[in-house]
């Protein structure tokens, strides 16, 4: 038994060196890439930079060419994304913990020597290159997630629950790190994308249970002494939107979410038209051309536009999620899914947030907010879903450690 168990090992191994070969060389290249999922991405892009011109024609000469570096970011990051899709998934696994480290370093290095930019310490300063640690994580986690359960399921029964406290432990540093920043948003859409990858590895439904009581029973100690004081006002903001409290705080924290409301509304179902919204001319809306772009897409476009813009999303979604149901490995399910998950987060976070059924907490619209840093890190994570598409046959060498 010991030989065959041996033969196979071998190879396991030898299979996976001559497909990873073949597939980065061979007919599996460019032609086998998900085109369609390309063509999906594109167009989303397409439509953020088409509302950031909207929006940045009633801004500041400054801002008047933030949609042709929006399209110029994309164009980079689709050549990127292409690259890494190319890459075979069994590289993708041998570096998921380097990349892991290397993500926690710079929020490490962010802590003591981070620029402060909106109030907050989350930048690094690389000479002329600007960069927020935060946004690479979020791929960063999926890998070591992904890689983690991939050898850890291997080796003990997939119902045990040993294996899920240094899955815990991943999760927490760059989510304690994130959040010293401060940056909430980022990290719930940690914690929401490792919850995911954690899900599918097996959590069992009295974990589960266990974690949302503690997090329930923890809300009160979490308002008062962890939240910054600007934190617990956005969630009185919140509190007393939806109780339909006194609206004089529209003066303050209150403010945003009233004018998107008020934009939203206005556009009705068609929209006034292109480039025709009085909320985005006049600027009332701030951040409109980041984390509040959807206004834009309501106030002009309607209902229907925001709707089809949603639909949109939801078919990517559903293709990620189709092609980490074909993979052969555990890996490249994890990793597909976990991308998927985290672009879900942002997605309906961003959304609740416009709409008021969320607390303002900053998050993008993916590939549709204007962001150097987030785009990127989209394309890098859709990389990786492409590269688990087309190397979905692949098998993962055999780690050297967990």
């Amino acid at each position: 038994m010991s030989y065959i168990h041996d033969a196979e090992r071998q190879g396991g191994r030898r299979y996976a060196s001559n497909t990873a070969a073949m597939n980065f060389m061979g007919s599996s290249g460019l032609g086998g890439l998900s085109w369609g999922l390309v063509a999906l991405l594109a167009m989303a892009a397409l439509i953020g930079t088409a509302m950031l011109y909207s929006a940045s024609q009633a801004g500041s000469a400054a801002d008047a060419d933030l949609w042709q570096r929006h399209l110029t970011r994309f164009g980079v990051g689709l050549f990127v994304m292409v690259i890494l899709a190319l890459v075979p998934l069994s590289i993708w696994f041998r570096l998921s913990y380097v990349v892991y480290l290397g993500a926690l370093m710079l929020l490490v290095a962010v802590e003591f020597g981070g620029s402060i930019r909106g109030g907050a310490q989350r930048w690094l300063e690389l000479g002329p290159i600007a960069i927020q640690p935060s946004e690479p994580m979020k791929v960063a986690l999926t890998l070591a997630l992904a890689r983690y359960y991939h050898t850890a399921l291997a080796k003990v029964p997939v119902d045990a629950i040993r294996h899920h406290f240094m899955a815990a432990l991943i999760v927490a540093l760059p989510a304690a790190l994130i959040f010293l920043q401060p940056d909430f948003g980022t990290t719930l859409a940690l914690v929401a994308s490792g919850g995911v990858i954690v899900f599918l590895a097996g959590l069992r439904r009295e974990v589960i249970g266990a974690f949302i009581v503690l997090g329930a029973l923890s809300v009160p100690l979490v308002y008062t002494v962890v939240l910054e004081d600007y934190q617990r006002e956005r969630v009185d903001t919140f509190i007393s939107q939806l109780s339909g409290g006194d609206e004089s705080q529209s003066l303050s924290e209150g403010y945003q979410i009233e004018q998107a409301k008020i934009a939203i509304g206005s556009g009705g179902l068609t929209g006034k038209g292109y480039m025709q919204g009085t909320q985005t001319k006049l600027e009332y809306i701030p951040e409109q051309r980041t984390d509040f772009i959807l206004t834009v897409i309501a106030e002009e476009l309607g209902f229907v536009g925001a709707a089809g813009l949603m639909t949109l999303w939801g078919i990517i979604l559903v293709w990620c999620l189709f092609i980490a149901s074909n993979c052969a490995e555990r890996y490249g399910r994890y990793a597909a899914a976990g991308v998927a998950g985290t672009l879900a987060f942002y997605i309906v976070f961003n959304v609740g947030m416009v709409i008021g059924l969320l607390p303002v907490v900053g998050v993008p619209m993916p590939l549709v907010s204007y962001g150097g840093t987030a785009m990127m890190t989209i394309m890098v994570g859709f990389g990786l879903v492409l590269s688990a598409d087309l190397h979905r046959d692949t098998r993962m060498p055999e780690s050297p450690f967990l």
